[in-house]
């Protein structure tokens, strides 16, 4: 079983990195309180993604908390002044963790496995739903419950909720803030495997490993593909198909592929 020891937690929380061969494990880490997330802590998140998609060493992201729960959510009392003031705590240029093609925004381009556990609350569901690949453990407690604090959710969640599970059983969880399980959230596309506490990074890791075994250039066209044809519609996407398969068919990588295909033997390969 994999497990992240925390490291000395800042009293505004921290985002820790930790690189395990092509995988970039990002680690939620302040679990006193319960993972809130502060305006340094958002920040980080943003600067964490943004690494993953420059390094061109890293293939794949992990996504994790730190203590027994994924998040609470925003800290409010340390995030309001930013709300009210219509402030970003991410910088401008940075990739958006929630990925929602703001203006002065990079969207993410590769993969983002998320392990969640216990409580996953509000920003916790937009950051899942944001990401490729949610594996949850059986004791999560997700909520969507900003309207229990006067306030609506912008990170994603009224548009990622809706797409996934239909616009009523959205608006159940959006309208009343309850509390549902796992079960719940696989039943409506939330999260695509459910697994024992206690071993929810150790799945989340291995489905990462397994994506950067492939070809990244192919992983990262196929992801960017898959997601303007949600986005803009399957014609859209379609149009790409051409471009896209030639450029790809001209790499190293194809190259490898094909060696690999005929000398049967496991592929390396170099994103180029």
């Amino acid at each position: 079983m994999t497990t992240a020891t925390p490291t000395p937690s800042h009293p505004e929380g921290s985002i820790d990195c930790e690189v395990r061969d092509a995988v970039l494990l990002i680690g939620i880490n302040r679990p006193a309180k319960r993972n809130g997330f502060t305006p340094k802590m958002y920040r980080e998140l943003g600067e964490a993604y943004t690494r993953l998609d420059d390094d061109p060493a890293l293939r794949v992201g992990v996504l994790h908390a730190l203590g027994d729960h994924f998040t609470a959510g925003l800290d409010l009392p340390t995030i309001a002044p930013l709300m009210q003031r219509g402030e970003k705590a991410v910088p401008l240029g940075l990739v958006d963790p929630v990925n929602l093609g703001m203006d002065g925004y990079r969207r993410r381009t590769k993969p983002m496995v998320v392990a969640v556990k216990g409580i996953t609350y509000t920003l916790g569901i937009e950051l899942m739903l944001a990401a490729d690949i949610v594996i949850a453990a059986d004791n999560c407690r997700f909520s969507q419950l900003e309207v229990k604090r006067g306030i609506m959710a912008t990170g994603g969640a009224t548009l990622r909720m809706a797409e996934r599970a239909g616009l009523g059983n959205a608006l159940l969880h959006l309208l009343t803030g309850d509390e549902f399980g796992s079960a719940e959230a696989l039943r409506l596309n939330f999260v695509q495997r459910v697994v024992p506490a206690g071993t929810e990074l150790d799945e989340a890791l291995a489905i990462a490993h397994s994506i950067a075994a492939q070809a990244p250039l192919a992983v990262v066209a196929t992801r960017l593909n898959a997601l303007k044809a949600l986005e803009q519609g399957p014609v859209v996407a379609m149009h790409e198909f051409i471009d896209t398969q030639q450029r790809l068919s001209r790499s190293e990588d194809a190259a490898e592929g094909v060696r690999s295909f005929v000398e049967r033997r496991a592929a390396r390969f170099q994103g180029r």
